[in-house]
């Protein structure tokens, strides 16, 4: 179908009409999107650098794709250093850069190095929307998302609504961009953002630096929505300049009568630190409400703070006093150049002289890879994400806050808001003394290797990376139980587990399976694999099933299981799209009362699934529950497209089909 426009002006509708190669820009429609660029990492690489290979690429088709190793540094054994050997041979092979272990986070290191305004970016990273704050197109999916898009095909989505946030004023003391998308979550919860486009504007934009948005527009994802976007102003011309890289500075705004299907706004000169409560990022309160209660550690870094500032005004208040008694306080520099710029300031020699604990530039304690906190010990995180268990400790308190509310809660050893912190000590806020010029340091990235020389590398596979699986058609019916029902917000980290135990095994499908869901049932996955032989299964679920990462291991290990649908009241978007990517149907209960009638152990029968998933078949297919003899009226939002990775078993098998 030949794309049409219906662009409202603002910068989301013009990035989205650049780049638009099928479908109709009207909220719900699927769209086919061009990638410019593409970003992976190493929890998710692995399994991009093996579609590749399935797929059939010789040389990727981007203009720029790259690999980072940021999330599993922790190399305890030999499976970690394996897997970094195969993704710089996939890099290699295919054309890609490769940026070295202890280089730093994929996304503050691609704004500083590859960051384009006006470019599309596809990542396999729910975080990779933290690039729309130099004013990209940048879309978190899985893995086999990313691996299409490199191989030079469309990426698609249903398109969203564009909701405007207005804002005006500018940041007190003490307050600072974290608080900002708290309070959005505070509004709004985890699915206030789920089939939107997060469009910031008004004059309070001129206060924000492009590091200040990338803390918005990271933690945009915790809102469901489908991507962030700020508009390339002089804010992204001045990042661009430090970079040394303002060559590649181009303007991208919204028109004066720019259009929002939604529109809010936030005064940014009332907001008052905010603190998202133990475990999930929408459980939001002012700080001064939960004022007193003591903590074992505070964080500072990750992608969702990752610029110089936010680990510069740490320094500052740290500077000449010393942590709490009981209190780890722990920084993770987000890259290699940021943590050059602290150690030529002197932060570096401040932080350690307060106490600090520091690591290597990378995700680390995020994704549960080190930094684990005591059981039961509240734990205050600069982090995007608070999930139960995600730490690596299950029994669990993480908070997520601002810089300045985790430093004062260090100093102090009880959460504390940093303006009673400094009010009571007669601090003022301090001026910091940022470099105008970053340290760049280029040389932890390899470039692609010329296509000749590319050709010759053959991927280096250690024992501990498996093939990927080959899974079978879907059958016309399903006879199968209700192995699993959960209730609301699971999140891919409680269907597949990251951390130092399970995240190892991320290119060993086999093996990572056996983690899988067993933080809501130890015994799923032996349960499963019984009734792999025998038709397999089904799982019941309540509200946005699957949010939070953009694992697409939270898919195959399921389908590997034996999982054949997920009957839910609704999904996130990026584990929706990578169920039909490995052949699961996702389904949806239209009556709310049906998933309550629904138990455990409940045989399923659901027919004619082929019939329902023809191209333009009204997609309203009925389950019958055999054990109590109910029928429930269900639906499914799978396109054509969609529709025929599911009957095919997998995107990678209906592709085979197209070719052969």
């Amino acid at each position: 179908m030949a794309a049409q426009s219906r662009s409202g002006g603002t910068v989301a509708h013009q990035l989205i009409e650049e780049h638009l190669l099928e479908g109709d820009m009207v909220p719900g429609e699927e769209i086919g999107l061009r990638i410019d660029q593409t970003l992976t990492q190493d929890a998710t690489g692995t399994l991009v650098m093996q579609e590749l290979e399935a797929l059939g690429l010789d040389r990727v088709h981007t203009e720029v794709s790259v690999q980072y190793v940021d999330h599993n540094l922790l190399q305890a054994d030999e499976r970690n250093a394996e897997d970094h050997v195969f993704l710089r041979s996939g890099a290699r092979r295919y054309g890609v850069w490769y940026s070295k272990p202890g280089n730093g986070v994929s996304h503050p290191t691609h704004m500083q190095r590859f960051g384009l305004p006006g470019s599309s970016l596809a990542g396999s990273d729910s975080h990779t929307c933290a690039a729309g704050s130099l004013g990209m197109l940048a879309i978190g999916v899985g893995g086999l998302e990313v691996a299409l898009a490199m191989a030079g095909r469309p990426l698609y989505l249903r398109m969203p609504e564009i909701w405007g946030i207005r804002l005006t004023g500018a940041l007190p003391d003490w307050v600072s961009a974290k608080d900002v998308i708290l309070e959005l979550l505070r509004r709004h919860g985890v699915k206030g953002g789920v089939g939107r486009i997060l469009e910031y504007h008004g004059p309070g934009l001129a206060s924000l630096t492009a590091m200040d948005r990338h803390v918005i527009a990271n933690m945009g994802a915790e809102l469901g929505a489908t991507t962030t976007v700020f508009p390339a102003d002089d804010a992204v011309r001045a990042f661009l300049r430090t970079e040394g890289r303002e060559d590649a500075f181009v303007a991208v705004t919204a028109e004066p009568d720019a259009r929002y299907d939604l529109a809010e706004e936030i005064d940014l000169s009332v907001l008052r630190p905010l603190i998202a409560r133990p475990t999930s990022p929408g459980n939001v309160v002012p700080v001064r409400e939960v004022a007193g209660e003591p903590i074992g550690q505070a964080v500072i870094g990750s992608s969702a703070n990752p610029g110089l500032r936010d680990f510069a005004i740490a320094a500052a208040m740290v500077r000449g006093r010393q942590t709490a008694p009981g209190v780890s306080f722990d920084v993770n520099p987000t890259s290699r150049e940021i943590l050059q710029d602290l150690t030529r300031a002197g932060a570096t020699f401040d932080l350690l002289a307060a106490g600090a604990r520091l690591h290597q530039a990378g995700c680390l304690g995020c994704i549960g890879m080190g930094q684990a906190p005591a059981a039961g010990r509240n734990s205050l995180r600069t982090f995007p994400r608070n999930f139960r268990g995600r730490s690596g400790t299950e029994d669990d308190a993480v908070w997520l806050c601002s810089p300045e509310t985790a430093t004062a809660s260090a100093l102090t050893g009880t959460i504390t808001d940093p303006r009673d912190w400094a009010a009571d000590r007669g601090v003022a806020y301090p001026a910091l003394d940022l470099r105008e010029r970053a340290t760049v340091n280029a040389a932890m990235l390899e470039p692609p290797l010329p296509p000749a020389e590319a050709s010759r590398v053959r991927l280096e596979r250690g024992p501990n990376i498996s093939a990927l699986p080959d899974f079978d058609p879907l059958p016309d019916a399903l006879d199968v139980p209700v192995l699993l029902k959960a209730g609301d917000h699971v999140s891919t980290d409680e269907i597949s587990p990251a951390g130092a135990r399970a995240l190892p095994y991320r290119s060993n499908i086999p093996k990572l399976a056996e983690f899988t869901l067993t933080r809501l049932d130890p015994d799923y996955p032996w349960r499963a694999a019984e009734m792999r032989e025998h038709g397999g299964h089904v799982i019941v679920a309540g509200e946005n099933w699957g949010q939070g990462s953009s694992r697409e291991h939270a898919a195959i290990t399921l389908r590997h299981l034996g999982l054949r649908a997920v009957i839910a009241l609704s999904y996130a978007r990026i584990h929706w799209q990578n169920l039909a990517n490995f052949g699961v149907l996702a389904l949806e209960f239209t009556d709310p009362d049906d998933y309550r009638r629904v138990e455990p152990g409940d045989r399923l029968r659901l027919d004619g699934l082929h019939d329902v998933l023809a191209p333009g078949a009204p997609p309203e297919p009925t389950a019958h529950n055999i054990t109590r003899d109910q029928t429930y009226r269900l639906r499914h939002r799978l396109s054509d497209r969609q529709r025929e990775a599911v009957l095919a078993g997998g995107t990678i098998p209906a592709l085979a089909r197209v070719t052969q």
